[in-house]
């Protein structure tokens, strides 16, 4: 099936592969563009799992001001600098200081909750009383989905992407790690609102 150079520089443009690639992919998807794009998407995000162990010291620090009420400073790693210069990455650090004024979160992974949070929390659940009576499986299920929701908006890569709704920032990193072709971290981050103390 014969595919459009434009749908090749497009498929080319959204998802960082070469041009072959992208081609390849709109031909086994038989020129369905959403088929090949969602295809790339997963082989992208297949190879940044691949990727996540490797180390991550370069990269850059991003700012956001808004209104002159709300400042941010991000730390976003990557293994080269080649790769911190690039304005994929830097607007990908910018996008992640955007989301943090926006939506404030506390924590930038699961990971980083402290222990103590996190009992008190289950805690809570518990106490609640809404896993009462149940069987014990069901029970422990119930509480774990309150813990997560209850930290759904305070843990940044669990959020939803202010740009894209359709992604968290977990995948929205996933994307970009596949399109940069360098593991990428997102070290930390300080929000400061005028008139709020942490």
């Amino acid at each position: 099936m014969a595919v459009s150079v434009e749908d090749i520089k497009k498929l080319k443009e959204l998802t960082g592969v070469g041009l072959t690639d992208a081609k390849v992919a709109l031909v086994e998807a038989d020129g369905d563009f959403d088929k090949a794009l969602d295809a790339m998407r997963k082989k992208g995000l297949t190879k940044a799992e691949k990727k996540a162990d490797r180390e991550a010291l370069e990269g850059v620090i991003d700012s956001y001001v808004h209104g002159g009420r709300i400042g941010v400073l991000v730390e976003v790693n990557c293994e080269t600098d080649f790769v911190a210069r690039t304005d994929g990455f830097k607007e990908f650090a910018h996008q992640i200081a955007l989301q943090v004024a926006s939506m404030s979160p506390i924590y930038v992974s699961e990971a980083d909750i402290p222990a103590e949070e996190l009992d008190r929390v289950r805690t809570e659940a518990v106490e609640s009383g809404a896993a009462e009576g149940k069987p014990v499986d069901i029970a422990e299920k119930i509480i774990d989905g309150q813990v997560k929701k209850y930290f759904a908006d305070k843990v940044l890569l669990n959020q939803q992407y202010i740009m894209d709704d359709s992604k968290t920032i977990e995948q929205y990193l996933k994307e970009t790690i596949g399109q940069v072709g360098e593991n990428i971290i997102i070290r930390r981050f300080k929000r400061i609102e005028l008139g709020v103390n942490d």
